[in-house]
């Protein structure tokens, strides 16, 4: 497992640190997913977003109801409209969530050294003495002495917003708690997270299946993100689901690991899972605060390696009510890009934060600079030496044209695919220019009509850091002839020289297929 220091390029020049940054076309290689809602969701907001560099709208159905998100989702259409900006969709799951049911939506003070129930009983009004929660076993799952915490977006750093709790007793289905810190629980959810305990409850729940279902049949859903995914069974189970719903065959899934329990079957999880998730804010509450680095680093190194998008979460939780970050959190943002993510997802911080499109500038901006410094070289090396000898035809491919990329110093590489795999191949390189990925969309058939794919595929690679993606016209077939792809290379190479990635004299590395063979050629581009 390589560690930060050594994937950072050395010597930095001092002097370069007061450099301004210079504006571009990417703000970052590192993608934003932002998660949209009443602080983000209007098409003026929206817009803003895009244009600060979410690639990636994120919909979060712990709260709020289908139509307020297909609101928001309209809104997302007109703004993506407007900008010109692709942007993908995410529905994020409940999964085994517990929450604490507050229906009268009024203000709960809980005082240390107190005493609460938590009670299965919904019937009941939270109160500072009583809470009820969406989940019958706790009394089952829990012992005298085990830690809980609860809260409205677990810890955002304010102590006085989320409790922390210690089991005292169990009394039939109740739990009788010692209050150890002083806190305010304000809204009408809050969520409920025991710390190393077994919760029995399924990772995709009913409610889960029905909005899959409906909203994410109807939006044809790019990514879905599985809360609380704790074995490779979750994974294919949802997959399985999946395969059912027609257009959502094709929607990747992501593995949303927040506790221990997912953290033992990284593994396995890792393997079945399109993606994976870490979720920082409930896993800083089942780790010790001392062995959380080492978990990101190890995971993140093991979703590299696959050659699968790693996303991480929690960067910026003082931005949801400021206008900068702090040190602590401007460098975590950093470290996270050296360490090896694909994206970094805001939550809170775009959800119901103040500043959502400074938050999502400000990001970017980091992940800009950090990858300025990322040592390219040595984890090229380290990508190289662990895939081994023999490589598959298509990993040689891909590992060539960075190489060669770098060596002619290529302003950016151009990948003709269709599945987006050999796109996605070339990123797990991380090249230090943009690969264009250019989709070839393919003729498809569901026996009762004709249709193109390739919008998923596009799509599906706004989380993949450094590719940016360009679908072809679907006149062009997949398995084209010389004259077609030079039809479709001149498309991308105008595309970049619009978006100003691509100038006069510049190289260019195009990877693309003839037949049965894979080309890597080297463009010098003339006035």
């Amino acid at each position: 497992m390589p560690s930060s220091h050594l994937l950072l390029e050395e010597p930095i020049r001092m002097a370069s640190i007061l450099e301004p940054s210079k504006p571009s076309f990417f703000p970052a290689m590192t993608k934003i997913v932002g998660t949209l809602g009443p602080k983000s969701r209007s098409v003026d907001s929206i817009s803003g977003c895009l244009k600060a560099g979410m690639s990636v709208a994120r919909f979060d159905f712990s709260w709020g109801d289908p139509a307020y998100h297909q609101e928001t989702l309209e809104n997302l259409k007109a703004a993506i409209k407007t900008t010109k900006k692709l942007c993908a969709v995410m529905l994020d799951t409940v999964g085994a969530e517990m929450q604490v049911v507050n229906k009268s939506e009024t203000t709960v003070s809980l005082q240390a050294d107190g005493q609460v129930v938590l009670t299965p009983d919904r019937g009941q009004d939270a109160t500072s003495e009583l809470l009820p929660i969406n989940f019958d076993g706790l009394a089952k799952s829990v012992k005298k002495g085990d830690t809980i915490f609860i809260g409205q977006y677990l810890f955002t750093g304010s102590e006085t917003t989320s409790v922390w709790l210690e089991v005292s007793e169990v009394r039939g289905q109740d739990v009788v708690c010692t209050i150890k810190n002083t806190a305010t629980l304000a809204g009408s959810l809050f969520t409920l997270h025991g710390s190393q305990i077994h919760i029995d409850l399924p990772t995709l729940t009913e409610k889960d299946k029905e909005v899959i279902s409906t909203w994410g049949v109807k939006n044809k859903i790019d990514f879905l993100s599985l809360s609380y995914t704790r074995h490779a069974e979750d994974v294919r189970q949802a997959r399985e689901f999946l395969s059912k719903l027609g257009d959502l065959s094709q929607t990747q899934i992501f593995a949303k690991i927040e506790n221990v329990e997912g953290l033992t079957h990284f593994d396995e999880i890792l393997r079945e899972a399109d993606g994976i998730i870490l979720s920082r804010g409930n896993l800083g509450i089942d780790l010790p605060p001392e062995k959380v680095f080492l978990f990101q680093k190890s995971a993140l190194y093991k979703c590299n390696m696959a050659g699968k998008p790693a996303v991480l979460t929690r960067v910026v939780d003082s931005m949801t009510d400021n206008l900068r970050p702090t040190r602590a959190e401007a460098t975590d943002v950093a470290n996270a890009v050296l360490d090896g993510s694909d994206a970094i997802l805001l939550g809170a911080e775009t959800l119901r934060g103040l500043y959502p499109i400074e938050t999502i500038s400000t990001v970017g901006r980091i992940c800009s600079e950090a990858e300025k410094v990322f040592n390219q070289d040595l984890y090229f090396k380290k990508t190289v030496k662990y895939v081994g000898e023999p490589m598959t035809h298509l990993e040689s491919i891909a590992s060539s044209a960075v190489r060669a990329a770098i060596k002619v110093k290529a302003s950016v590489i151009i990948c003709f695919t269709s599945s987006g795999r050999a796109a996605r191949l070339i990123a797990k390189y991380r090249p230090t220019m943009p690969v264009l990925s250019v989709v070839i969309p393919r003729l498809k058939t569901n026996q009762l009509k004709w249709s193109f794919s390739g919008a998923f595929e596009a799509r599906q690679s706004l989380i993949v850091r450094g590719l940016f993606p360009m679908l072809a016209d679907p006149r062009h077939p997949a398995e084209s002839t010389s004259a077609t792809n030079e039809s479709i290379l001149k498309v991308a190479l105008d595309h970049g020289k619009a978006m100003g990635t691509i100038k006069s004299h510049d190289r260019v590395v195009v990877c693309q297929k003839l037949g049965d063979a894979s080309v890597v050629k080297i463009i010098e581009l003339e006035d």
